[in-house]
């Protein structure tokens, strides 16, 4: 379970997180959801201990993520997953040793075999064919980054999965295979997750709960259909910026389908 207990953070004069509390249980995946730059992905990295609270607690399996030191802080992030936003493919490398370095054992990081092996499940598990192992990063394209990524995330079989705006930058038709990887690794691997996200119909799709981050502080939090019956002037905002974002979206889209 992973559990955010009055958190704080301010970079200089920006409150970024005002008493933030929040709670994941076991087998959940929750949608942490607000505008661009209101502290989402800084939540996020509170939970593996990238980043630490000016004030408050984040517990992870009963570890006070805050107070471990670095041996202890280690194997914690190897059962946490980290999807970053923009993919963080290392692109001297191949796909298949992009995944590797997910593998967080040192015996099996050593084991040629072992390796090989689970690089292609892992390519399995994100609907990626095995010749793809070879590629470099720049022979992808963005939903193929994105998916490896995950891969790489899911290598080391983690029991914790935290993705950073994993739609961001791509087409509709791509965004909807990430979340549906979302909901089949969730499914089929067991995973907690936590998406960071400014897509509300993404993640409605993927959560079971959803939380709006709002003005540093956790605004909502409720299956979707309750935040969608929401009152609250903050989600009703949020909502409405949201669908026209997508109305702009579909129309770019349209125009670029007559061009």
């Amino acid at each position: 379970m992973i559990e955010l207990l009055d958190v704080h953070k301010r970079f200089l004069e920006n409150v970024v997180l005002d008493g933030v509390s929040l709670e994941v249980k076991d087998g959940e995946t929750v949608a942490l959801l607000g505008p661009s730059g209101v502290g989402k992905s800084v939540t996020l990295k509170m939970i593996n201990g990238l980043l630490r609270p000016d004030r408050g607690d984040v517990i992870v399996d009963g570890l006070h993520v805050p107070q471990l030191k670095r041996q202890e802080l280690a194997q914690l992030r190897a059962k946490v997953g980290y999807v970053f936003q923009y993919g963080a493919l290392f692109d001297s490398m191949s796909v298949a040793e992009n995944i590797r370095l997910g593998i967080t054992d040192e015996t099996c990081y050593n084991d040629e075999q072992f390796c090989a092996n689970r690089v292609q499940e892992c390519l399995r598990l994100v609907n990626l064919p095995p010749e793809v192992a070879t590629k470099l990063p720049a022979e992808l394209s963005g939903g193929m980054k994105k998916r490896v990524g995950i891969a790489r995330a899911i290598a080391g079989q983690p029991k914790y999965l935290l993705y950073d705006e994993p739609t961001s930058g791509l087409d509709p038709v791509n965004a909807d295979v990430i979340d549906g990887l979302i909901e089949r690794l969730r499914d089929e691997l067991g995973v907690t997750s936590v998406v960071v996200s400014h897509d509300v119909r993404g993640s409605f799709r993927v959560a079971d709960r959803v939380a709006l981050l709002w003005q540093a502080k956790i605004r909502a939090v409720g299956a979707p259909d309750q935040i969608l019956a929401s009152k609250d002037p903050a989600v009703l905002q949020f909502l409405e910026r949201d669908l026209e974002m997508t109305l702009i979206q579909a129309e770019g889209a349209t125009r670029g389908r007559h061009v």
